[in-house]
C-alpha cells in the first residue's frame, strides 16, 4: 500500500457534496469581478488561484482601487483586500442571499462598487439570482478543509505537468461557474463550436485545446476524480493507456477519468497526475495532430539556473 495515503486524504462525493455546493455558489459573487477583466482564451481571466489558505481571484485593477478577492476556506471566511483598506466577511450558517448582502456592503466601504451580475450560473435548479437564494446552508469546517487539501494537492500537480508547454496555457486554477480545477493547453488553431449551447460555451471552445482538471463530482457522476478531454474530441480515444492503473476512456461522459480513490493508490499521486496528463497530451499529439515539438524541458529551476541551455534540450525525452 502507498505511503502517501496519509497525505492524500480519502474523498467521498456524499459527505463533501453540501459544501460543494454552498462553495460553489459563494465563490460566484466574487467571482463575478473576473468578468470585467479582459477575455483570455480558455477563460483564463475567471480562474481563482488556490492560496495556502482558500480560493482567491487575481489581483483586479480597477479605476479607482485595486482589489482581491480570497475565500479562505480554512478560515471560513472572505477577505476582501484592497489599496483602500481590506474587510472580512464570515462565512457561517446563512443563505448566499444574506452572504450577498453583507458583501456588497462591505465592499462599499472600499470603494469598490457592488458584481455586475448577481446570476447564479451553471449549477443546475438553482435560483436566478444571489438574492432569490434564501436556502440556508451550514459550514463544515472539516470538509472546508478536506475541499482545500485536494484542491491543493491535485493544483501540484497540474501546474507541474502544465509548466513546460510553450504555447498558450491559461493560470491552473478553479473555474468558479463549473466549480472544477483546470489546467488547458491551447493552439491557434480556430474550431466551429456548436451554435446551440450558451455564448460562454461557446467562447470556451474558440480555438482547440486539452484539458486536465479534478472534479468533486456531481449527483449525476458522484465520483471525485481527475478528468480529462481534447477539444474537437478526435477518435481513437478508445482502447488507449492513460499512464497511470485505473485511469479509463468514458466514452458516454467524452472524458478520460481517474478515480481520485485509484490515484491516492499509486506510489506517488503527484507524479501519477504529471504521467496522466502526458499520457492525454500523447493521445492528442496521436489522434488530434496536435505538435509534439511545443515541450520545453522538465525540471526545477535551481537546475536551469546553472545549466546552459544546450544540455537541458538533449535531456528531454
Amino acid at each position: 500500500m502507498s505511503t502517501s495515503l496519509h497525505v492524500w486524504p480519502r474523498l467521498v462525493y456524499e459527505d463533501l457534496a453540501p459544501m460543494v455546493t454552498y462553495v460553489n455558489r459563494f465563490v460566484q459573487v466574487g467571482g463575478k469581478y473576473t468578468l470585467d477583466e479582459p477575455f483570455e482564451v480558455g477563460w483564463g481571466n475567471i480562474v481563482l488561484d488556490v492560496t495556502p489558505r482558500g480560493l482567491r481571484t487575481p489581483t483586479l485593477r480597477k479605476r479607482d482601487v485595486t482589489f482581491t478577492v480570497h475565500y479562505r476556506l480554512l478560515d471560513g471566511d472572505v477577505v476582501i483586500e484592497a489599496d483602500s483598506g481590506s474587510r472580512t466577511v464570515p462565512l457561517f450558517d446563512e443563505s448566499l442571499a444574506a452572504f450577498y448582502t453583507s458583501f456588497c456592503t462591505a465592499v462599499s466601504e472600499l470603494g469598490i462598487r457592488r458584481p455586475g451580475s448577481s446570476l447564479i450560473c451553471e449549477i443546475p435548479d438553482a435560483p436566478t439570482t444571489f438574492g432569490d437564494d434564501r436556502v440556508e446552508r451550514h459550514w463544515d469546517r472539516q470538509a472546508a478543509r478536506l475541499m482545500w487539501s485536494a484542491l491543493n494537492l491535485a493544483a501540484g500537480g497540474l501546474e507541474e505537468w502544465q509548466a513546460p508547454f510553450q504555447g498558450h496555457r491559461p493560470r491552473v486554477g478553479v473555474m468558479w461557474g463549473g466549480f472544477d480545477l483546470s489546467a488547458t493547453r491551447h493552439r491557434a488553431r480556430p474550431t466551429a463550436p456548436p451554435a446551440h449551447v450558451p455564448a460562454f460555451m461557446q467562447n470556451a471552445q474558440l480555438e482547440e485545446y486539452v484539458a486536465v482538471g479534478f472534479t468533486f463530482g456531481s449527483p449525476e457522476a458522484p465520483d471525485v476524480s481527475m478528468y480529462a478531454y481534447i477539444w474537437p474530441q478526435p477518435d481513437g480515444l478508445e482502447g488507449r493507456s492513460w499512464g497511470v492503473d485505473g485511469a479509463a476512456w468514458n466514452p458516454d461522459a467524452g472524458l478520460v477519468l481517474l478515480p481520485w480513490a485509484a490515484l491516492r493508490q499509486t506510489a506517488d499521486p503527484h507524479q501519477a497526475i504529471v504521467a496522466f496528463g502526458d499520457a492525454v497530451y500523447d493521445a492528442a499529439v496521436e489522434t488530434a495532430g496536435w505538435p509534439s515539438d511545443l515541450m520545453g524541458p522538465r525540471c526545477d529551476g535551481w537546475y536551469m539556473s546553472r545549466t546552459p541551455p544546450s544540455p537541458v534540450h538533449a535531456q528531454q525525452g
